[in-house]
């Protein structure tokens, strides 16, 4: 285990882990906004029916869902840097068996391969936590924002390259929409070489060394508990889950039916891979902003305001469903709603908790974040084919109204957590 950091050791370390996951997160956000969409159209043709779209949202989530506690156990027993390598490293695969599942034209291998793919968004997302192990407690949010915020520069670039991606799928002999995913294949496996070579020492195991350092030889060490068992035990802990799960869901169900409502109504691949990449800078380009705010302003208060974009978005869509130009508005706020709520409830997920609860806690939220994006992207094929666009837009503010009406409840406030910032 590393040895325990001085302050100014502890801040120079900080700030190259930081640096360390913003390289990470700008791979892992040119490989999955390479992707990003493209498994609908892809699930769509070899299916041969729009009804089956969908299910690359679900199988993706799903896969995040699947992998985010067993990689939060990684990072427990092994640290940071053997975990996020771990997922990147499995992304890589899923990738490879999209491409081949595509050759061959079978919709379950196929799935199989969007499912592992998943991997990327559980790296992701535990990637922001880390950049919170060794953060001071007044600065936990903009550290985590920061990591949030590096996705911005491959997830935008990334959805430009459909059509040089579909031109890459040509050269190499395999379907066209499978070239984004080669792409993703190449991304993830540079920025697993990031995180084995960048992050050492490792920022959870040197937290842990110093938590150790400051704790009195007679005290007996905090017990640790499952994410669950968490769950059950602190309010605090359940309402910020609650959030970011709902917040996420909402997210996944409309972005992954916009290619196919826009290709529907007559779109370019160059106009979706646009209109994708706008949301995306949405969703990170602002996350400092919403960082900072969160630890000067209040995390809850930050959170309320993503609320209101997410339904401000909600509202655009149901009156302007058939405009191109409302859809990419509504997109855009729709990223920034999920950004505000996703940075403003993580930091309310890492101050929920004691530190040794919290990579447990971590995993957990990871994971129900990644299972409601999983029920959010099965159910809004069905719900797009009965009600149309808007009508998911008008399903989807009940979500929205629920996470509100958590937030608004009064704060439970706990004697085991002392972050003044909440």
């Amino acid at each position: 285990m590393p040895q325990p950091a001085t302050t100014p050791d502890r801040r120079r370390l900080q700030g190259r882990v930081v640096r360390v996951l913003a390289a990470g997160q700008v791979l892992g956000g040119l490989g999955t906004g390479a992707a990003l969409g493209l498994g609908a159209l892809l699930v769509a043709e070899v299916a041969g029916s729009p009804a089956w779209s969908g299910m690359s949202a679900t199988m993706g989530t799903l896969g995040a869902a699947l992998l985010s506690v067993p990689l939060a156990t990684l990072a427990l027993r092994r640290g940071r840097r053997v975990s996020l390598t771990t997922g990147a490293v499995v992304a890589v695969l899923g990738s490879l068996v999209v491409v081949v599942a595509a050759v061959a034209g079978a919709l379950l291998p196929l799935l199989l391969g969007v499912l592992l793919v998943g991997a990327a968004t559980s790296l992701n997302l535990q990637a922001r936590f880390a950049a919170t192990d060794l953060a001071a407690p007044d600065a936990r949010a903009r550290d985590l924002s920061l990591v949030v915020w590096a996705t911005t520069v491959g997830a935008v670039v990334g959805p430009n390259l459909y059509e040089p991606g579909e031109d890459l799928g040509r050269a190499l002999g395999v379907p066209p929409l499978a070239g984004g995913f080669v792409i993703a294949a190449v991304a993830q496996a540079v920025g697993a070489l990031v995180y084995l070579v960048g992050l050492r020492p490792d920022p959870l195991l040197t937290a842990a060394a110093d938590d150790a350092a400051r704790t009195p030889a007679d005290t007996s060490p905090a017990p640790r508990a499952g994410g669950l068992r968490v769950l059950r035990e602190s309010p605090p802990a359940r309402r910020a889950v609650l959030t970011v799960a709902l917040s996420h869901a909402v997210m996944v169900a409309l972005m992954s039916m916009t290619p196919v409502h826009l290709t529907g109504h007559g779109a370019t691949m160059t106009a979706v891979g646009l209109t994708i990449s706008l949301h995306v800078a949405g969703m990170f380009a602002l996350s400092p902003v919403f960082g900072y705010l969160a630890d000067r302003w209040g995390r809850r208060q930050v959170v309320l305001v993503g609320q209101a974009l997410l339904l401000a978005s909600l509202l655009l869509v149901l009156v302007g469903a058939e405009s191109h130009i409302a859809v990419v508005v509504a997109l855009v706020l729709l990223g920034l709603g999920w950004s505000a709520s996703t940075v403003a409830g993580s930091a309310l997920v890492v101050t929920a908790v004691e530190p040794a609860r919290r990579p447990a806690l971590q995993g957990v939220s990871d994971a129900l974040m990644s299972l409601a994006g999983a029920v959010g992207g099965a159910l809004a094929g069905p719900v797009l084919t009965l009600l149309g666009f808007g009508g998911l837009a008008g399903v989807l503010v009940v979500l929205v109204a629920v996470t509100t009406a958590v937030q608004l409840r009064p704060p439970v406030v706990t004697s085991q957590v002392t972050d003044p910032v909440t």
